[in-house]
Order: structure tokens, then sequence, then C-alpha cells
């Protein structure tokens, strides 16, 4: 009898400690996006001042800048960790913006990817009501759906005016026929790279604000300033230019 008691205990224990190391394995994870120009810390205390120059030469003065983040996976050879929805990074109250993911990961290497705005699927006129709300909308007349950014403010014109642009990303229409709209997903993926985790962590992700005038167009506000949603090759070219905005910061553990 005390054979199979000390077997039970023994039992128990081992149970117990798998348990208890399955729980240390799992890591609660929380991204935050930090904002820069060009190394220089950006926040909205920089709003509403002339404060940064474009790759073009244009002086900038920041109001406004929020955009769209979806689709946040963690992908390894055994395992991905996909988390759906979306968050709405709005730079009012600070420099940074931080996403605790819902779910815990399991240790390993991982490619950490995201989608800037919204894909096509997911893009779906008039449902998010939280966005409904801040006017995220794109109008009826563009297709509906969402923004994917709003980058507001002024620059110095050619004539050394202030004179405002609207550098807003949508999904790209083209409108030649209003009766029969073409459209382009110019959301895009983007990949930060490969991150190990071991622990509970919190991974900064650095976001160039300037890159979105220089990199690989550079970016005449003179020409492209206003009016740029129904603009079918600017919104291209906003594509293109995004993907270097953003790159991998520190990861604490």
């Amino acid at each position: 009898m005390k054979k199979h008691f000390y077997f039970l205990i023994i039992l128990i224990s081992f149970v117990s400690c798998n348990n208890e190391n399955e729980i240390d394995s799992s890591h609660q994870i929380k991204l935050k996006f930090t904002h820069n120009w060009d190394g220089t810390s950006l926040s909205s205390r920089d709003f509403s001042v002339f404060k940064f120059v474009n790759q073009n030469g244009e002086k900038i003065s920041i109001e406004r800048l929020r955009y769209i983040l979806s689709n946040i996976h963690f992908i390894n050879g055994n395992e991905t960790y996909t988390f759906s929805n979306y968050s709405l990074v709005d730079l009012k109250n600070g420099n940074e913006f931080a996403i605790n993911l819902p779910k815990k990961i399991t240790s390993g290497s991982y490619q950490l990817k995201f989608t800037f705005g919204f894909k096509d699927i997911d893009n779906i006129d008039g449902v998010y009501q939280d966005l409904n709300s801040v006017n995220f909308n794109v109008p009826s007349m563009l297709g509906g759906g969402y923004h994917y950014m709003q980058f507001d403010g002024k620059y110095k014109d050619s004539n050394n005016q202030d004179a405002n642009f609207n550098y807003h990303a949508i999904r790209a229409v083209d409108r030649s026929d209003p009766n029969n709209l073409k459209f382009e997903d110019t959301s895009f993926e983007v990949n930060i790279g490969t991150i190990s985790i071991i622990n509970n962590a919190e991974i900064t992700i650095k976001v160039n604000i300037a890159e979105w005038f220089k990199n690989p167009n550079t970016w005449d506000l003179n020409k492209l300033n206003t009016v740029l949603m129904p603009n079918f090759e600017a919104q291209k070219l906003m594509r293109a230019n995004g993907k270097t905005v953003f790159s991998l910061g520190d990861v604490s553990q």
C-alpha cells in the first residue's frame, strides 16, 4: 500500500513540474511603437512647429498623425501566432503607442510581421464603430472602407508661404470611369525581422516618419500636397515609401 502511495506522490509531483514548465514557457508580449524623424524623437509636443525638413528641402509642421496596424503575426517553423485585430495608432498623447498581445506565445525564434492599413478582405465599409466615431472612413465615391493613415500638417511652399498638406493613405482607386471604379490594395506587410523570445518581452518598433517623404520616392510637397486620396498614382507611391518606415528597436526580456 505504501509503495502505491509513494508512486502516486511522485506522479503528482512530476505532473506538477510539467505544468510549471508549460507555464514558464509561455510569455506575454508587448509591442511598443516609438516615433522619430531621422533619429530625432517625435511626439505631439512637436506638433504645429516648423521643426523638420523633408528630403526635398521643404520645412514641415506636423499637426496630426494616426494610422492603422492590423494582422500581427509571430511566425516560426513550428507554430504561428496570429492576432487579427487592428489598432489605431494616434500620436496625440506623447511619443509611444503600445499593444499588449492578448495571447501568450511560447519560447522560440519568430519572424514578426504586421500589415500597415487593412487588407481588402478586412477593409469593410462601416463595420468598425470606433473608426466611424473618429472620422476614419473613406467616402463612398472613393469606394468606402477606411483610411490607412491620416498625416496632416503644413509646409513652406516655393514662395516660403505656409501651405497645407494632407498625406492620406487609402486603398488606391482609379476613378477614370466614375461608374466603374478600379481598386488596388495598397496596404502592405511589414517584416520587422527575427526575434528570439525567451521570456516576457517588450519589443520596440521604431517608426521613422521622415521615410514617408524620401525612400524610394523623393516627395515634392509643391506637387503632391492635398487631394491625394483620389490620386491613384500617388497612393502607390505612398505604399512604396511606407515600406521603410518601420524597423526593429530594442527587445527587453
